[in-house]
């Protein structure tokens, strides 16, 4: 099992965050876990929220502050260009890139919205997954893992991001089962 890679700051940053597409339908989930350094401080974080009016559901990991500066941004983004998720994310990307304050953040974000599902990094990175799966955070690999092996099955999305999210708090330390899940 690999260990996440602390930041910068030397701090690890630890959390699990899910995206399912299936059916027409789509769910964002996220675990609770706080992590500071090695100790958890808390078990029941919201990282999964609503922006652009409801219309889209973000998942952050990384640093919180960081993230809720990112979410801030973004549903800017998304009042300027009118709610298209693509186009708030393709220019948030563009600033991230290459202003000097963002581009100190420690974050990963993955938005998604009825048509389109996408994972943003400050590297510039927005990435849409052929199989409508996305998976960040430590626990990201592990989740996602596990809903690939479940996508088949007769679930719909929010059972497949439930079912995923529990199986990769049972093998991932740096995660846990206290889940939120949102939908479209």
């Amino acid at each position: 099992m690999s260990s996440p890679e602390p930041g910068p700051s030397g701090l690890w940053h630890g959390t699990t965050i899910l995206t399912v597409r299936k059916g027409g339908l789509v769910a964002v989930a996220g675990d609770g876990q706080v992590s500071i350094g090695q100790t958890i401080v808390k078990a029941n974080a919201r990282k999964v929220r609503r922006l652009g009016g409801g219309e889209v559901i973000g998942g952050f990991a990384g640093a919180t502050a960081d993230a809720f500066t990112l979410f801030e941004r973004l549903e800017a983004k998304l009042e300027q260009y009118r709610g298209q998720l693509m186009r708030a994310a393709v220019e948030l990307a563009k600033d991230w890139r290459t202003d000097r304050y963002l581009r100190r953040l420690e974050a990963m974000m993955a938005v998604a919205d009825k048509q389109v599902s996408l994972v943003l990094s400050g590297t510039g990175d927005v990435l849409e997954p052929e199989d409508g799966l996305i998976g960040i955070g430590s626990g990201g690999a592990f989740a996602l893992a596990a809903a690939r092996a479940l996508i088949d099955q007769p679930l719909d999305a929010e059972a497949i991001a439930r079912r995923a999210m529990t199986i990769a708090a049972k093998i991932c330390i740096y995660t846990n089962d206290q889940i939120l899940i949102e939908t479209l």
